[in-house]
């Protein structure tokens, strides 16, 4: 169970700062691109012969990202576990998204699964069930982003990049982190080997 209610979270964001970054918990639209851009540039180089599963799409913004680069998977589907955020996403997007528990719900096979933003609530030990919950049903592969720390918090969830790189030992995936594109944070992208 995540520390706090992710549901009341992120619905008190969104009644409060409406339908953009701040209303998902970013601390701006620009910091949020960016995010976007470092997990787009590990997928492969032409998304329009992948699946893509947006774990935590929140209000579909990936969606948007991708659309106005024209670059949009061939398939995109998102998952969130907030019925706002899906209702939301489903009518600006006009994709298919689920309303889902990644931690315990069933998740559709894809190609891969991308996370931005929506391991920032979990524990150390939901976080590793999400990222190989993720993996198990992605085809190629997971990229994702987490606050990077080592410091407690009783509300986010801070890792360090050596955690991930002992995980990615234990799951037998090829791995890549990214670093320093944001004070706080980094990005990693878990390949299956069979996937390169």
């Amino acid at each position: 169970m995540p520390r706090v209610d992710t549901e009341s979270f992120y619905r008190h964001a969104l009644a409060r700062y409406g339908e953009n970054a701040e209303g998902v918990h970013w601390r701006s639209t620009e910091s949020q691109q960016i995010r976007f851009a470092v997990l787009r540039d590990l997928l492969p180089r032409d998304l329009s012969r992948v699946s893509l599963v947006d774990v935590g799409c929140g209000l579909g913004d990936l969606h948007a990202f991708l659309s106005s680069r024209n670059d949009l998977p061939r398939q995109y589907i998102g998952l969130d576990a907030v019925e706002v955020m899906v209702e939301r996403a489903r009518a600006r997007t006009g994709c298919a998204i689920l309303h889902a528990d990644v931690l315990s719900d069933p998740l559709p096979e894809a190609d891969w699964y991308l996370s931005s933003g929506a391991m920032a609530l979990l524990t150390e030990d939901e976080t590793g069930l999400f990222i190989r919950r993720c993996l198990s049903a992605s085809r190629q592969g997971l990229v994702f982003n987490l606050l990077k720390g080592n410091h407690q918090s009783f509300t986010f969830n801070y890792l360090m990049p050596e955690t991930i790189e002992a995980w990615a030992i234990e799951m037998d995936v090829d791995l890549k982190i990214v670093e320093g594109y944001l004070s706080g944070d980094f990005s990693v992208a878990m390949t299956h080997k069979h996937s390169g």
